[in-house]
């Protein structure tokens, strides 16, 4: 089987506000309120905990790589009891994978969101059950840019790992296609949107309802 797989975090869902809110939580605890604002702060909030925290201290004027270290599990712990508040999936998503689903092919997520915390997200938003597989950020030793948790995603959907495909939103998800030596779609409607072109992968997507064809394209 041929497997579309998703990254989650500014591809299939826009997170960025409740990770924020996370992260805020971290500056308030050190008595500094909300350094980080949803409208400014979105592309970096999609780049993970850890890259909130360094944004937000050196905005303070006070990088501190151990406070980053020792505030990272509260960070997600905060998360944890607030991942759904103001996620929501982007436009045309889901209906995407279901067209997808719908011509033959296995849909999964690989994520560098720690697995229970993206399983729980997807459990909440109601969706978990549409992807056939889900591979996160602690599921394997590595995690992307390593292609294995790709390869993992494509065989956990039922899928031949060298036949799959990667839509993401980040070089993170381009550098991980590359490596597996297979297509990477680029979504263009995230905050760093505007910076996809530059990476150069095989297509760019500015809606979802364009993906089923541009997957036909690519994987045949």
């Amino acid at each position: 089987m041929k497997t579309v797989i998703f990254d989650l975090d500014g591809t299939l869902a826009d997170t960025s506000g409740d990770l924020i809110a996370a992260a805020n939580h971290c500056f308030r605890a050190m008595g500094e309120g909300d350094v980080l604002d949803v409208t400014r702060d979105a592309g970096v909030a999609l780049r993970g905990g850890k890259a909130m925290l360094r944004a937000g201290l050196e905005r303070l004027g006070r990088p501190d790589e151990a406070f980053v270290e020792a505030h990272y599990t509260k960070l997600l712990d905060a998360y944890g009891e607030a991942l759904d508040t103001h996620t929501v999936f982007y436009d045309g998503a889901l209906e995407a994978v279901e067209a997808l689903k719908g011509l033959g092919y296995g849909v999964g997520i690989c994520t560098n969101k720690p697995e229970a915390l993206a399983v729980e997200l997807m459990r909440r938003l109601g969706a978990l059950d549409m992807f056939a597989s889900l591979v996160g950020a602690d599921t394997l030793p590595v995690r992307k840019p390593d292609p294995e948790p790709l390869f993992e995603a494509a065989r956990r959907a039922g899928g031949a790992p060298e036949r799959c495909l990667l839509v993401g939103d980040s070089d993170t998800d381009r550098n991980t296609a590359k490596a597996a030596g297979v297509p990477s779609v680029l979504v263009t409607f995230g905050p760093s949107g505007e910076d996809m072109a530059a990476l150069k992968p095989e297509a760019l997507l500015d809606d979802f309802a364009d993906l089923p064809a541009v997957v036909q394209r690519l994987l045949g």
